[in-house]
């Protein structure tokens, strides 16, 4: 009987001391303070630079006049090459919702262009049975206007991937067109011969521009974010060069040079700003 009072006691105690035990060790009330959640929106100003990893175009044409007949005949530049690498803007936008915004841009950007004719005719006032060989230079500017719109993918860590795509217009100006004609040996001789030089006015006109974007911006501050991205643009062909003083004396009209359309690859890279 001892013995089992004992056990009792024992197991009574044990299990007074395991409740307060437990009810000393409940964990503290945790308050957590209320987040209040505002949905991204408002204006943003943007400015980027970009750099053209590759830029690739379509041939570039022309027509050459016969003042004799009055026709026109077709043609193309064995070579060409523009150049131009580097390209700014800046723009205006608006984030409508976390998920999507959109923007208005300028951009320039600037280039030169390289080109080389070869003919088995004369050069103008070369000798019979010679020919022709013609190299051409000239720089062009080239500013655009592009609506955009934007799809950001979520953000973690303070990056936010997104694409988009973009349409507007691009002023391509061209400065002069300056070429020299150098005679080639054919079946006569050049003997000599004097380079000749000649100039044809340069040209400008609106094209058509579509873009497509995609890249991820980091949040520096709450109000501002680092932009870097990839962008194709595809600016359409249109008139680069029209006739030299002497054929238009003789009856040319119209253009006489036209360009191929421009595809640029570039990777960019920016800031945006928001402005509440």
């Amino acid at each position: 009987m001892i013995r089992f009072d004992a056990l009792a006691l024992a197991a009574m105690m044990a299990s007074a001391f395991a409740g307060t035990a437990f009810a000393g060790g409940l964990p503290p009330e945790i308050k957590m303070p209320e987040v209040s959640v505002k949905d991204a929106r408002g204006w943003y100003l943007r400015g980027d630079v970009g750099y053209a990893v590759n830029a690739s175009h379509d041939d570039t044409t022309f027509r050459t006049y016969d003042p004799i007949g009055g026709d026109y005949s077709a043609g193309r530049f064995d070579s060409d090459r523009f150049s131009g690498d580097f390209s700014g803007g800046l723009g205006v936008g608006y984030q409508f919702n976390d998920l999507f915004r959109a923007d208005l841009t300028g951009d320039y950007f600037s280039g030169d262009f390289d080109g080389r004719i070869s003919s088995a005719s004369p050069c103008s006032g070369g000798a019979g049975g010679t020919g022709c060989s013609t190299k051409a230079r000239s720089s062009f500017k080239a500013g655009s206007l592009m609506v955009n719109g934007y799809v950001d993918l979520g953000t973690l860590a303070g990056f936010t991937p997104y694409v988009g795509a973009g349409l507007g217009a691009t002023r391509v100006s061209w400065n002069s067109v300056n070429t020299i004609g150098s005679c080639v040996d054919g079946v006569s001789g050049c003997g000599g011969a004097a380079s000749v030089s000649t100039r044809y006015p340069g040209e400008s006109d609106w094209r058509m521009t579509y873009a497509l974007m995609a890249g991820v911006g980091y949040e520096v501050t709450p109000n501002v974010k680092l932009d870097l991205g990839y962008r194709f643009s595809h600016i359409a062909g249109g008139d680069m060069f029209g006739y030299s003083a002497a054929d238009a004396a003789a009856g040319a009209g119209g253009t006489m040079g036209r360009d191929g359309a421009l595809s640029r690859h570039e990777i960019r890279i920016g800031l945006r700003i928001t402005m509440w």
